[in-house]
Order: C-alpha cells, then structure tokens, then sequence
C-alpha cells in the first residue's frame, strides 16, 4: 500500500464500532496526530490502544499550525489529522492545512469513514440525487430565510444545534408554510431518531419530546418550487419599489414568464 505525508482520517460520530481497520492502522503508524480538542482524541486513542503523540490543531490555531506540521514532515514525519467526530474539512478544522500541504507538494490521502451528512441521507428517501448542503447555518434570520427560498427546488441539507432547530424550522415554516422537513439527532448512538414531517408536525413532536444530540436536517424540495422562485422574485423587485406593470414586464423579457400570470401574482402579494 502506497504511503503517505499526510493522511485526513474519520473518526467514529457516535458509535466506536464504525471505526475503521484501516484508521486504525494509519494512526497506530503515523509519528504525529493533530487533533481538535486532544481529551476527546485521546479517550478514542486509548480505546484501539493508539499511543500515537498528538497535537492540537482546530479553528483558532489553525494558521499559525501550519508551519509546525509542515516543518514536522519535512523532517521526514508521517502526520494524521482528525476532528473530535467524523470527516475532517467537513464542517470542521483542515481546509487552511491542506491547501498549504499541496501548495509545498506535500503527498495527501483522505480515508474512507463516517460522516453525518452522508449517514443521514441514507436513511431518508429523496425525490432526486441532487442536494445543497449549506454546513451550519449563519445566525441572521434574513439570510435563513433567503437560503429557503433559494433552494426551494433542491433538497436542502445542513446542520444544526438542538438549542436553535425549533427557531430554525419556524423560520422555514414563515416562508415555506408547506415545507416537509427531515431530523436526524444521536446518529449511530442509542437514541438515533429521525423523524419525517411537515415542518408544523416536527416542530410540535420536539416541543414535547426531549431534542438532545447534533442534529443533521433536510428540507425537501417544493413540488411548486417554480412558482415559489417566483414570488421570490416579485417580492425582490416591489422591495426595490417597481410598480406590478413594470415587474410583470421585467420578469417576462428576462425569464420568459407570462406577462399577464406575473401581473395577477403581484396583485396578490
């Protein structure tokens, strides 16, 4: 098997048991382990008996790492990075290392592993393969309200914090009244639940049911995602102070829409 500098290595999201035999063995052999939060490293370490030295390595030290792991492989060490859960660089510390490690042509490799995202998604039934994953969502309801309305004709993933879901599906809910939505919290641990509804049913079922765990969400496409992008649209341009008239005449030259259906959709906004 081909070796290498750098090696990107899941780790388990919840349940030890998804390690796997080979991220084991690569970070049994490598010299130097750089790691999010190194307690919650070194309890996996000691559970596959990896006595393997680590080093920290997350979002607020990240840059001035960098020239460390660098002058640590140049001096002729294997290194292997991990988050505190899953994949590295998905949604968590890496991005910044990597791109320095390929700039200087150092040789990199990502293992096969868990991933919530992925784990997720297998387990629910989409209409399409395709999907946007917005990551965390930011924190300005405006912009959450702009991203569902955006990719209101895609499924539309990301995740969340169980302190700021019930917000984050009311939000939804205002925009997207109809909007059928999926919940995935304690993925691979005991109490995995994944619960399947419209948003109203979701938010209703965790107000009286304990919300514990990461969460990975789905909003599933709009069947009437169409006319959805629609009233975005209209809602955009009376916001900009066009009259219905001149809106229904700007949305038929630029996208082909009826004229006369625009001007009764602004009528009715």
């Amino acid at each position: 098997m081909k070796e290498f500098d750098f090696y990107i290595v899941p780790t388990p999201i919840g349940n030890l048991g998804d390690m796997t035999a080979r991220a084991i063995d690569v970070l049994k052999k490598v010299d130097l382990i750089a790691c999010e939060d190194s307690r919650v490293t070194q309890k996996l370490l000691n559970h596959f008996d990896i006595r393997t030295k680590c080093v920290s390595y997350h979002k607020f030290n990240e840059r001035e790492r960098v020239d460390f792991i660098l002058g640590e492989i140049r001096s002729g060490k294997r290194v292997a990075l991990v988050s505190d859960a899953g994949t590295p660089l998905f949604c968590d510390p890496g991005a910044v290392l990597v791109k320095e490690l390929r700039k200087n042509n150092i040789s990199v490799t990502a293992l096969a592993g868990a991933n919530a995202l992925a784990t997720f998604l297998s387990e629910v039934s989409r209409g399409g393969e395709d999907f946007y994953f917005a990551g965390f969502l930011p924190k300005s309801q405006t912009q959450i309200e702009d991203l569902f309305k955006k990719y209101a004709d895609t499924d539309f993933a990301f995740y969340e914090s169980p302190n700021r879901i019930l917000k984050t599906l009311e939000i939804l809910k205002g925009v997207r009244s109809s909007a059928k939505v999926a919940i995935g919290r304690e993925l691979t641990k005991v109490f995995e639940e994944v619960v399947v509804d419209d948003a109203a049913s979701v938010i209703k079922y965790f107000e009286a049911n304990v919300l514990k765990g990461e969460i990975v969400a789905l909003v599933f496409r709009d069947e009437n995602s169409a006319d959805i992008e629609l009233d975005n649209k209209i809602e955009a341009l009376i916001k900009k102070g066009f009259k219905a008239r001149e809106i229904s005449i700007i949305l038929s030259e630029f996208f082909g829409v009826n004229k006369n259906e625009v001007y009764k959709r602004v009528l009715q906004i």
